[in-house]
């Protein structure tokens, strides 16, 4: 009798299966060793091992068993055939066993976000038990009553499950599953996706870059005076995403040296708002003229040494170039923002950005040098 590797290799499943839940398969169902996994996979027999005892000990989750068996299902069915085989002339193999109904690439793309909207809202839950032949989503009202929000197929809410974007909160009679962190991730990625798309961006956004971000909204005046509802990721300085874009010559448009002076700006700024002092009136902030009564080296700890430090920086830079750093380093205000307020021309805030910094650093290399000083 004679073993078809290649066909053993093939995994017969949706796209979208993680590869360590593709070699638990392997290994459980199609007889794999560790050691020819990991040959394949180009690691250690060690990490294969650890992989394979994660999904094993994952399958007391309800909906993780539900998915490993029903992809299992096929696994086993070709390893049966395969050694069943005998006819080395045709090599004829023919399986017969029920089509596994697992969502592919195309409908979780379709369906996860708006699965993982309703799962992300306060108090919501996905409940399913053994014998619901579908699962739902449910969250509780100011009235304390249940409301129903989505109705999922149970093979979809396994998927989800298997790619670890809901997780098991109550283990009953009723199986309870919440939104977990990376569930939250996807969905930050599905939207960033959508509004790039929306926006004609197309593939150039990057929606892995949105999942980290913390985006909230402020309101703003325009030009007219009206407000209207501005949205920003506080999670990002405007100058990490001037730094992913080249110049002409191809180089970053602002170097490592430079987006390092504008944060260690930020950081003081953001020490200095812990100081009683330091009230909303920025205007007061900048103009407070005089030297602090306290320290103000380079080592000195607290808030008020850190307020002092901001204060010396933006009055080395002086009016334009310390609003530049002020609105976009510790505001976070975007670059089109700053132009409107400061009635700069178009595209010239990000050069006078660059001239700022260098100014900014220039000051750092020459007060304390290199290191940031120290907190506490």
């Amino acid at each position: 009798m004679q073993r078809l590797c290649e066909t053993e290799n093939t995994f017969q499943g949706p796209a979208w299966v993680p590869e360590e839940v593709r070699r638990y398969l392997a290994h459980t169902q199609q007889g794999r060793s560790i050691r020819s996994l990991a040959r394949e996979a180009g690691c250690h027999a060690s990490t294969i091992l650890r992989q394979v005892r994660r999904y094993e000990t994952r399958r007391d989750d309800f909906l993780v068993d539900l998915a490993l068996t029903r992809l299992g299902s096929t696994q086993g069915a070709v390893g049966a055939a395969i050694r069943d085989v005998e006819d080395e002339d045709t090599m004829t193999i023919a399986v017969k066993t029920k089509e596994v109904v697992m969502p592919d690439e195309a409908e979780i793309r379709a369906e996860a976000p708006r699965i993982l909207r309703r799962l992300n809202e306060p108090g919501a839950c996905l409940a399913i038990a053994e014998e619901m032949e579908k699962a739902v989503i449910v969250r509780e009202d100011a009235c304390g009553q249940t409301l129903r929000t989505a109705v999922i197929e149970r093979p979809l809410a396994e998927a989800l499950a298997l790619k670890d974007w809901v997780e098991l909160h109550s283990d009953s009679r009723i199986k309870r599953y919440r939104i977990s962190t990376a569930g939250r991730h996807a969905l930050k990625r599905f939207l960033a996706e959508d509004e790039a798309s929306r926006a004609g961006f197309g593939e150039d956004a990057n929606a892995f870059a949105a999942q980290h971000g913390e985006h909230g909204e402020r309101l703003q005046r325009d030009d007219s005076g009206s407000r209207r509802r501005v949205r920003y990721n506080a999670a990002e300085s405007p100058l990490l995403s001037l730094a992913r874009r080249k110049d002409k010559s191809g180089e970053p448009f602002l170097s490592s040296d430079l987006v390092a002076a504008g944060e260690r700006l930020r950081e003081d700024f953001e020490l200095a708002q812990l100081g009683p002092r330091v009230a909303q009136n920025w205007d007061r902030f900048l103009t407070s003229g005089g030297k602090a009564d306290f320290a103000t080296s380079g080592f000195a700890g607290g808030s008020d040494a850190a307020r002092a430090r901001v204060t010396e920086a933006l009055s080395d830079l002086g009016p334009g170039l310390g609003d530049a750093v002020l609105r976009c380093c510790c505001f976070l205000e975007g670059i089109e923002a700053t132009e409107k307020r400061m009635g700069w021309s178009a595209r010239s805030g990000k050069i006078v950005l660059r001239i700022a910094l260098i100014r900014l650093k220039k000051h750092y290399d020459e007060t304390s040098g290199n290191w940031s000083p120290l907190i506490g």
